[in-house]
């Protein structure tokens, strides 16, 4: 199985030193974001790059569009939202590509290696800092969760915020305690 995130660069390490865009489509070879929703490991994942030769290093740009697969955080419905992650990284051929110091909180450019550059870790990097922790539908482009046909979870209020039994509504954390009382 080819990741669609693995480029062969070696044409423009050796070639004329004009920038060049691939586009490679593909299964994702791992399950990529946050533990609600994600894109899932055998999803076809969708790469748009753009490739920069710098000499010691290449630049790229890449747009990565694929199908996510979760869980409202709220209702837990299933949801299939498509997602277009950006991601700009560099990576060095060379270990001398940037002279000076690095910081102790700096890490170190990823590596071109055996004339090919791997995106994953970029792409999971950007999954997750823009996937959400706690999808819900609503923020997703989905129905609202007060459809009908889904039931609501235990410990719905309403918009009084008394429980649905009509008793004043009891926080789930401290449920528990009463038998303790």
């Amino acid at each position: 199985m080819k990741s669609p995130f693995v480029f062969d660069v070696a044409a423009l390490l050796r070639g004329s030193g004009i920038p060049e865009n691939i586009q490679q489509s593909g299964p994702s070879p791992a399950r990529i974001g946050p533990e609600m929703i994600a894109i899932p490991e055998g999803g076809t994942v969708d790469v748009d790059a753009h490739f920069i030769p710098l000499g010691g290093g290449i630049s790229v740009q890449a747009t990565i569009q694929a199908q996510l697969l979760g869980q409202c955080s709220r209702c837990l419905r299933e949801l299939t939202p498509h997602t277009s992650l950006n991601i700009s990284e560099v990576f060095a051929v060379d270990d001398d590509f940037i002279t000076g110091e690095l910081a102790e909180d700096e890490d170190e450019l990823p590596q071109v290696h055996q004339d090919s550059v791997d995106l994953l870790q970029s792409v999971i990097d950007a999954a997750g800092l823009n996937l959400p922790f706690n999808p819900l539908c609503t923020e997703l482009g989905f129905d609202s969760c007060d459809d009908s046909d889904v039931p609501a979870p235990d410990g719905t209020v309403d918009a009084a915020g008394r429980a649905e039994d009509g008793d004043d509504p009891v926080d789930p954390r401290w449920a528990g305690l009463e038998k303790f009382l």
